[in-house]
């Protein structure tokens, strides 16, 4: 049963790092499978047939694109059409993340694994493309998107490599981001009665 929760962490943490860059966290997954391979490590054990990330063709391949949308995203105009483009991308990428990383494959149907990861990744990526990006744009004329855009991706590859690593880790901000979320909105709920009284 712990093998299966920490497998879910990782798989949340890892779809979630897919919203904000598609590639980093498949290449994180592709790089530690493959040395936990090759070193007889217990990290991570992808099965068939997400195992296919293992090999060096699609590691160079995901490198490239990581590569490519590092920089992309940099550019102002362009990173808009990137995010675009990704809107399609990075919920698919969120998905395979969710189904590959978590030993968990086995346990839970790989329908399901595949949808939570889509939501999870679709979701983020809505927040960052569609909220945050635009605002940001707003704000600065641009000018921030890059500050944004290196924090995006330093965010993304620290939380593919917590999600493997530490997955309790991942376990415990989901649990915090949700008890934040709660409170939130209770404290709204809370001033509309107070509004609604005066």
């Amino acid at each position: 049963m712990t093998e299966l929760l920490l497998g879910v962490f990782s798989a949340f943490g890892l779809s979630a790092s897919a919203g904000l860059n598609a590639y980093v966290p498949l290449l994180m997954i592709a790089i530690v499978s493959r040395l936990s391979g090759a070193f007889g490590w217990n990290i991570l054990d992808l099965q068939a047939p997400y195992n296919n990330l293992e090999n060096g063709w699609i590691i160079s391949l995901l490198i490239f694109l990581s590569v490519v949308e590092f920089f992309a995203d940099k550019v102002p105009a362009v990173n808009h059409a990137n995010d675009v483009i990704h809107t399609f991308i990075r919920p698919v990428a969120g998905a395979v993340a969710f189904a590959a990383s978590a030993q968990v494959v086995t346990d839970i149907h790989p329908a399901i694994s595949l949808a939570a990861g889509l939501l999870i990744a679709g979701t983020v990526h809505t927040a960052k493309a569609g909220a945050m990006r635009p605002a940001v744009t707003a704000t600065t004329g641009g000018t921030g998107n890059v500050f944004v855009s290196v924090a995006e991706d330093i965010l993304a590859t620290f939380l593919s490599i917590l999600a493997i690593l530490l997955p309790v880790f991942i376990g415990a901000l989901t649990v915090l981001f949700v008890s934040w979320l709660i409170w939130w909105v209770w404290r709204r709920e809370n001033r509309k009665l107070q509004q609604a009284d005066l």
